[in-house]
């Protein structure tokens, strides 16, 4: 199984076509995404992870360092289990 970061750069990658991207990056301001993509972004961690986030929560984490860490703690609150 991939690490929690390796699956968000795979998806943030197909999402956005930003294959250089650093753990400080913003999704927004440095990596060009739209309300629109921010949104779709969180349907497609939430279905490859198999969780469900609380929508505001999620939309606020602005870097990509920050969505992995999001990710990984809604992904212990709800037992899934991931690679770190």
């Amino acid at each position: 199984m991939a690490t929690v970061e390796e699956r968000v750069r795979a998806i943030t990658t197909a999402k956005l076509g930003v294959e250089d991207m650093k753990l400080e990056d913003s999704f927004t301001a440095d990596l060009g995404a739209e309300s629109v993509d921010s949104i779709e972004l969180v349907a497609m961690f939430e279905e490859e992870f198999g969780i469900e986030m609380d929508e505001d929560a999620a939309l606020a984490v602005e870097t990509v360092g920050d969505a992995i860490t999001f990710i990984a703690k809604v992904c212990k609150e709800q037992g899934v289990e991931i690679e770190e």
